[in-house]
């Protein structure tokens, strides 16, 4: 790690300093050029990836120790130094994932420490859990002396009171519920010795999800390009999976994750955006059983903090998330599955800039993993690596199942015209759809079916002009044409955000009523339909 600094550049000497004790490189989750160094106190074993509380100036700061037995050369004095405060009870990161977020950092020109910040940023994890107090029965019977009452019964039984029963610690607001008493009832049954407090580290509940639970039936072509993916799980490789819309990809790569999770290793999937999890865990519980852990950015702080300590653990078997579960602190990911691979959600553009998609390339490569990448439209960039052979190419060309293709037919608009109809509003009647895109609206509604209609124009028309002398209304700060919003009687430039009234004259001309709006727009198309299909 280049720009080793000293821990404690101005501090006096400190007397008494041990000459024997170890110097260690330690890496802060700060946007620092490189690692500081720090003693390692007498009694206290450290190892390259251990992660450690360290002073800086006033404060206690988390920091990850980059290598030990650090230059005894270094410019600073050992009796500078401050020394390491402790070492989390937590697993250290690994060697790869410190060789990742070194290169990271090195391609994206960022400060190392600045990338560390994205493995450490659950600095609750780093901490101790705090033991939760339940209650449970201690095994001991009532005296004579002790009124059992009906309540008093209740709780004993849901508590696994007497002899022969042991029933698992469990909240005194949660016994309280389940026996149907008050608070009151379970603290005099422990003061009479019948019940007592057991304090317990909460562990993250996530079940191992069951891969030997069958799939569905795979067609030839989708039982063969899974059999690729599994075959390929000891060595690196990249793996464009691509096939139309409903050709089964999601179920080719659950072989893949079960066969990951036949070995023991962990899974790392990205999805794109928060809002495709919901079909996606859907499909997951019904291949595997159980939900996988997700990570994405409306966890709440407690769901961050034990979904981490599990990643690191090695609990978490198999992590859902978008492009920030990367840098989650694997312990021995075994293979990674980047869904939509295409999307533009896995470009990371503020801070430390990054394409999750190619970074979980290199992740791979350097953990000597599989990496899949799923998509019905792959990224040209993921296409020209296919083509050079950088990548490999599995293809699914048919949908599962009976399911087939929509039909599309293309209407040029040059052969069928738009023409004028009857009592449509604005325009002396103009329609904007063509005759067969009528037909087949008309069809769908008597059918009974729904109809979806999609233009990339907003507001009524996207142009505003004058009949008297053709001037066109234009943005006067960026020369965009104004796009007439009738809803609101407003003209808005969408390139600088300019908003205006309409006009009732021509700015140029001064002709009044003269300013007519040109091309559709959703407003002005949604109008047309409502005159065209009224009781839709």
């Amino acid at each position: 790690m280049p720009n080793r600094h000293a821990s404690a550049a101005q501090n006096p000497e400190i007397p008494g300093l041990e000459p024997d004790l170890q110097r260690v490189s330690v890496l802060l989750p700060l946007p620092l050029s490189g690692a500081y160094d720090y003693l390692v106190p007498a009694g206290l074993e450290l190892a390259p990836g251990d992660i450690v509380r360290v002073p800086l100036g006033p404060r206690e700061v988390y920091g990850v120790v980059w290598e030990r037995d650090a230059d005894a050369e270094a410019p600073i004095a050992r009796a500078r130094l401050k020394e390491v405060r402790g070492r989390c009870d937590v697993p250290p990161l690994t060697e790869v994932a410190r060789r990742f977020l070194e290169w990271l950092a090195a391609y994206s020109l960022s400060a190392p420490g600045s990338v560390l910040r994205m493995a450490l940023n659950v600095t609750q994890a780093l901490e101790p859990p705090r033991p939760v107090k339940l209650i449970a029965a201690t095994g001991i019977e009532a005296g004579p002396e002790l009124r059992l009452t009906a309540a008093r019964r209740r709780v004993l039984a849901e508590a696994g009171g007497g002899p022969g029963r042991n029933a698992p610690a469990r909240p005194l607001s949660e016994l309280a519920r389940a026996a149907g008493v008050s608070t009151s009832v379970i603290k005099g049954l422990r003061t009479a010795g019948l019940l007592e407090v057991v304090e317990v580290i909460p562990r993250a509940d996530f079940a191992a999800p069951d891969w030997r639970r069958q799939g569905p039936e795979l067609s030839p072509a989708q039982s063969q390009a899974a059999a690729a993916l599994c075959d390929g799980l000891d060595s690196f490789s990249v793996t464009l999976l691509d096939g139309v819309t409903g050709s089964g990809k999601t179920e080719v790569y659950f072989e893949a994750i079960a066969a990951a999770l036949a070995a023991g290793r962990q899974c790392l999937v990205l999805l794109p955006e928060i809002a495709l999890s919901a079909q996606w865990l859907g499909r997951f519980v019904d291949r595997f059983g159980v939900k996988p852990a997700q990570w994405h950015s409306d966890l709440s702080a407690v769901q961050r903090r034990v979904t981490w300590r599990a990643v690191a653990e090695g609990d978490a078997r198999v992590v859902v998330g978008a492009r920030s579960a990367l840098f989650l602190p694997y312990r021995d990911l075994g293979l990674v599955v980047i869904d939509e691979e295409h999307d533009r959600a896995f470009k990371q553009e503020d801070g430390v800039v990054y394409h999750a998609r190619d970074m979980a390339v290199v992740r791979a490569r350097l953990g000597e993993i599989p990496i899949v990448l799923a998509s019905a439209t792959p990224s040209l960039e993921t296409v020209v690596n296919v083509k050079t052979g950088r990548y490999a190419r599995l293809h699914l060309p048919e949908r599962h199942g009976l399911a087939e293709l929509p039909e599309v037919r293309l209407v040029d608009l040059r052969q069928d015209q738009p023409e004028r109809i009857a009592g449509l509003p604005g325009g002396g009647g103009q329609s904007w759809l063509s005759a067969a895109l009528r037909g087949a609206l008309g069809e769908t509604l008597v059918a009974g079916e729904q109809a979806l209609l999609f233009l990339n124009r907003r507001g009524y028309a996207p142009l505003t002009l004058c009949r008297a002398c053709g001037h066109r209304l234009t943005c006067p700060q960026c020369t965009a044409w104004l796009v007439e919003h009738r809803l609101m009687g407003r003209l808005q430039c969408h390139h600088c955000g300019l908003s205006q009234p309409l006009p009732r004259q021509c700015p140029a001309c001064d002709a009044e009523d003269s300013l007519v709006a040109c091309g559709p727009g959703v407003e002005r198309l949604a109008e047309e339909l409502a005159a065209l299909f009224p009781d839709a």
